[in-house]
């Protein structure tokens, strides 16, 4: 009779299945840049990879990529284990996505912009063009800077000294008012009655006598150093008429008038724009041959000169022309008349404006408020 031990043992031999089937681990080991998809099985009991299959989806359309895996494995005498994977890779077209090898690469590469290079525009030379349509008669010579306060293009012809005549006044109130500041006060009665006469009558004696004021040569050249001219030397004694100057250095000045970036408060300023907006009838020409109508701000110089009998004949200030705001300065001199002087003057404050006008027109839009001069 059989033991119960032997029975159990032999019940446990026949219980051992001839076939068993197993499930194949599948493992998608990655997508390659022509979107080739690499699947891995493995025995589920965890041995070496059996087989691997490829799938390549279409180059323009979308690629869904399905794997499966089956393995069988049957136990044989000499436990032979064998899997088979599978894998199928179904390419789906659609309207709104497209996976193509070359839109792998194209995430990749560098985006090739050629740079297209602006050339600079010579604003200088433009003016030199400008300035020879003007007529400049006999011994006369003459200078010009303007500057666009919208697009900041600036340019200067000629960069000879001159005598300033009458705008100086404009750089003897800028050394009062420095003055005035830097005590912590404001102008006197007697200074504004001076200042009043000086800039809007061009009056001498108010000039003389806040020449005095100011300590002369020395200190409107003081003040001319921190105002930053650099080429602008007071003339000896009481002759403040013959300070020479540049067209350049009185852009610099017109700058500090009218810029905020500047050695004078914004009340000094303001001070000095409302008498530069209200010079005598007159006394109008000049620079505000660029402006359109009343448009301006200014003041001229003109002088006789005893030893030769010929005119300086001089404007400096801001105009408006087209809806853009410019800063103008014109010197010369050796005119035949004063007539002959002005009409050279306006005719070079034009020539500037014009070289300039086309950027600062550009940038513009719709124009600038106008510093209109009172009347």
């Amino acid at each position: 009779m059989e033991s119960p031990r032997a029975r159990s043992s032999r019940s446990r031999r026949r219980s051992r299945p001839l076939l068993a089937v197993a499930l194949a681990a599948v493992t998608v080991v990655g997508v390659t840049a022509g979107g080739t998809v690499y699947v891995q099985a493995r025995a589920h009991s965890g041995g070496e990879p059996v087989s691997s299959a490829t799938a390549t989806p279409s180059a323009t359309a979308t690629a869904t990529a399905t794997a499966t895996a089956t393995a069988t494995a049957t136990a044989t005498a000499t436990a032979t284990a064998t899997a088979t994977a599978t894998a199928t890779a179904t390419a789906t077209a659609t309207a709104t996505a497209t996976a193509t090898a070359t839109a792998y690469e194209a995430a990749d590469a560098e985006v090739s912009v050629d740079e297209v290079a602006v050339p600079e525009v010579d604003h200088d030379a433009l003016l030199a063009e400008a300035m020879d349509a003007v007529d400049v008669p006999g011994e006369a010579r003459v200078s010009v800077a303007v500057l666009a306060l919208d697009s900041g293009a600036g340019a200067t012809y000629g960069d000879s000294a001159f005598d300033t005549a009458s705008i100086v006044k404009v750089d003897i109130l800028a050394a009062l008012l420095l003055r005035a500041q830097d005590a912590g006060r404001r102008l006197t009665t007697t200074e504004k009655a001076y200042a009043a006469a000086m800039i809007r009558n061009s009056d001498n004696d108010s000039a003389s006598a806040l020449w005095r004021s100011i300590g002369a040569a020395k200190g409107l050249d003081a003040a001319n150093e921190r105002l930053g001219l650099t080429a602008t030397e007071g003339g000896t004694g009481m002759l403040w008429g013959l300070t020479q100057t540049t067209a350049a250095d009185q852009l610099t000045l017109l700058r500090q008038i009218f810029g905020t970036d500047s050695e004078l408060s914004a009340a000094s300023r303001s001070y000095v724009q409302e008498l530069m907006g209200t010079i005598a009838a007159g006394q109008r020409w000049g620079v505000s041959a660029a402006a359109d109508g009343s448009s301006w701000r200014l003041k001229n110089g003109w002088l006789a000169r005893s030893t030769t009998g010929l005119w300086d004949v001089n404007s400096i200030g801001r105009v408006t022309a087209g809806g853009a705001g410019y800063l103008v300065a014109v010197v010369s001199d050796g005119s035949a008349t004063q007539a002959a002087g002005i009409a050279l003057v306006e005719s070079a404050a034009r020539a500037a404006v014009t070289a300039v006008a086309g950027e600062a027109s550009a940038v513009a839009g719709g124009g600038e408020a106008s510093a209109t001069a009172g009347q």
